[in-house]
C-alpha cells in the first residue's frame, strides 16, 4: 500500500519546487579573504614592466639583447615552478594545523622575498628571491579552501564570482606599480634624486610596495581572520608524524560501542592520505583546472605580444598605452560581469553547461588574432579592427567564467571536508606547472611563426589543440556535482 494517500482533495498538479534561498555571505570574513588574495598577483606581476631593464642592468646577458627575453621568461616562470613544488605540501599542512598559520607563513614569505628581490644586484640573487617567493607562497589553495568553509551550497557560486576582483585588481595594479616606481631617482629627481639608496637599488621601491602590502595583510590575518579548521593537530604532533594515531578508549567495555561512531566520524574529521585523495573525481577536477589554466595563460601571454608586434610580422602594431588600456578595460568588464551575472547564470544553467560554453568559446577567441592581423593589413586600424578587439574582450570574459565553475567542481571533488586543503593543493600544483610551462612554449612558437612566414599559423594551431584538450577534459565532468 502506498504511503501517499490520494483523495478528492489532493491537487493533481504539485507545486513547483522552489530553489533554496541563498544564504547571505559572511561579509566580514569574506572581505578579509578577498583582501588577502591581492598579495599574490601584486607580487607576481609587479616585476613585469621593469624586468627587461633589470636584466640588462645586472649584465647577465653580456650586452646581447636577444638573450633578454630568455632571462625575463625565467624570472616569471621561477615563481610558478617553485610554487608547484610546495603548494601541495602547504595545503596538506593546513588541513592538519589550520588555515591561519599557513596563510601567515605565506604572507611572511611573500613580504621577505620581495624585499630581497628589490635589494638583489646579481642574477643569482634574483633567482633565489624569486624562487623563495613561490616556494613560501602556498596561500592560493588554502584561501580557496577557506572560501568553501565559510559558505554553503547556496552561496558558493556567488562567493566565487567575487574572486576575479582580487586577481584583476592585483594583476592591474602590480604592473602599474612596477612601471611607475622603478628607477625613482631618474623618474622623480626632485623627490628621490638626492637619495643615494635609490640610485644604488633602483628597483627597491617598486618591490617594497607589494612587500609592505603583504606585511599589512599579515597583520590583518593575525588580528581579524578566524580559523575555519575545527579539528587541528599541534605543530609538534605534525612534525613527529603522529597524525594517524587513534586515541584508544580507556574502558575496554566501551570499545565496541564506540567503534561505529568513531568510524563514522573519522572520514569527516580527519584529512585523508595523499593516496586516498588520488581518486577519479579529484583527478578529473584538477585536470580540468590545469587545462583551463594552460589555455588561458597561453592566450594571455600571446595577446599583448600580438598587439605589440608590427602588422607586417603578424601582429597589430599597437603602442604600449593602447595595449594597457585594452587589458585594463578587460579587467574591469570581467570583474563586473562576474559579480553581477555569474551567480544567477549558475543558478539557471548549472555548472557543467557554463563550463562547457566557456571552453568552447576558446575557438572563436583564438581566431580573432589572425582575423585582426588580416583586417589590419587590409584596412589599417579601422573601426572594424576595434570592433573585433571589443568582441575579443567579450569572448575573453565568457571563457573566464570557467574558473568559477572549476573551483566549484574542485570543492565538490574533495572526498571529505577535512581534506579540502589537500584537494585544492593538488589542483593548484597542476596549475602552477601549467603556468610555468605555458608562456614559454606559446611565446617560443609565436617567435617561430614570426621568423618563418610559411609557418605563421603554427602558434594558432597549438592553441587550438589546447582548446580541443580542454573540451575533451570537460566531457569528463558530471552534470550533477559529486556528493561527499
Amino acid at each position: 500500500m502506498s504511503s501517499h494517500q490520494v483523495d478528492e482533495e489532493t491537487p493533481l498538479l504539485l507545486p513547483a519546487k522552489q530553489p533554496p534561498k541563498r544564504t547571505p555571505l559572511p561579509w566580514r570574513q569574506f572581505s578579509i579573504i578577498l583582501f588577502l588574495q591581492l598579495a599574490e598577483p601584486l607580487t607576481s606581476q609587479v616585476i613585469s614592466p621593469f624586468a627587461p631593464q633589470l636584466i640588462r642592468d645586472i649584465g647577465i646577458t653580456g650586452g646581447d639583447e636577444t638573450k633578454v627575453g630568455y632571462y625575463v621568461g625565467l624570472m616569471h616562470s621561477l615563481f610558478f615552478a617553485t610554487q608547484a613544488l610546495t603548494v601541495l605540501h602547504w595545503s596538506r599542512v593546513s588541513d592538519h594545523i589550520g588555515r591561519k598559520p599557513v596563510i601567515l607563513t605565506g604572507l611572511f614569505g611573500l613580504s621577505v622575498s620581495m624585499y630581497c628581490f628589490g635589494l638583489s644586484k646579481t642574477f643569482w640573487g634574483l633567482v633565489f628571491s624569486r624562487a623563495l617567493n613561490g616556494a613560501l607562497n602556498g596561500n592560493i589553495g588554502v584561501i580557496k579552501s577557506m572560501m568553501v568553509e565559510i559558505t554553503d551550497s547556496t552561496n558558493l557560486a556567488q562567493a566565487y564570482a567575487y574572486m576575479p576582483i582580487a586577481w584583476s585588481s592585483g594583476g592591474t595594479l602590480g604592473p602599474l606599480i612596477g612601471g611607475a616606481l622603478s628607477r625613482p631617482a631618474d623618474r622623480f629627481p626632485n623627490v628621490f634624486g638626492h637619495l643615494a639608496f635609490f640610485k644604488e637599488y633602483p628597483y627597491f621601491l617598486a618591490c617594497a610596495v607589494p612587500a609592505t602590502f603583504s606585511a599589512i595583510a599579515w597583520l590583518v590575518t593575525f588580528l581579524f581572520l578566524k580559523e575555519t579548521v575545527t579539528s587541528r593537530f599541534t605543530l609538534g604532533r605534525l612534525l613527529t608524524g603522529k597524525l594517524n594515531e587513534e586515541s584508544a578508549p580507556k574502558d575496554p567495555t566501551s570499545l565496541e560501542a564506540s567503534t561505529n561512531s568513531l568510524d563514522n566520524a573519522k572520514d569527516e574529521e580527519r584529512p585523508l592520505s595523499l593516496r586516498s585523495l588520488l581518486v577519479p573525481r579529484v583527478i578529473i577536477a584538477a585536470g580540468n583546472y590545469g587545462t583551463l589554466s594552460l589555455l588561458d595563460i597561453a592566450f594571455r601571454a600571446v595577446q599583448p605580444l600580438f598587439f605589440a608586434t608590427p602588422m607586417e610580422l603578424g601582429g597589430l602594431g599597437l603602442a604600449p598605452p593602447e595595449i594597457g588600456n585594452i587589458l585594463a578595460v578587460y579587467g574591469v568588464i570581467n570583474g563586473l560581469f562576474q559579480i553581477f551575472f555569474f551567480a544567477d547564470l549558475h543558478d539557471k544553467y548549472g555548472t557543467k553547461k557554463i563550463y562547457t560554453v566557456a571552453m568552447a568559446s576558446a575557438f572563436p577567441l583564438i581566431m580573432t588574432l589572425p582575423l585582426l592581423n588580416f583586417l589590419g593589413r587590409t584596412q589599417g586600424l579601422s573601426w572594424m579592427v576595434w570592433t573585433i578587439v571589443g568582441v575579443q574582450l567579450v569572448i575573453s570574459v565568457v571563457m573566464n567564467l570557467g574558473y568559477a565553475c572549476v573551483f566549484i567542481y574542485i570543492a565538490a571533488a574533495s572526498p571529505n571536508r577535512a581534506s579540502l586543503g589537500a584537494t585544492n593543493g593538488i589542483a593548484q600544483m597542476v596549475v602552477s606547472i601549467m603556468r610555468a610551462l605555458g608562456p614559454a612554449s606559446v611565446n617560443s612558437l609565436f617567435s617561430y611563426s614570426i621568423e618563418n612566414p610559411h609557418h605563421a599559423w603554427v602558434v594558432y594551431y597549438f592553441m587550438i589543440g589546447l582548446a580541443f584538450i580542454a573540451i575533451a577534459a570537460s566531457s569528463r565532468l558530471p552534470h550533477q556535482l559529486w556528493k561527499n
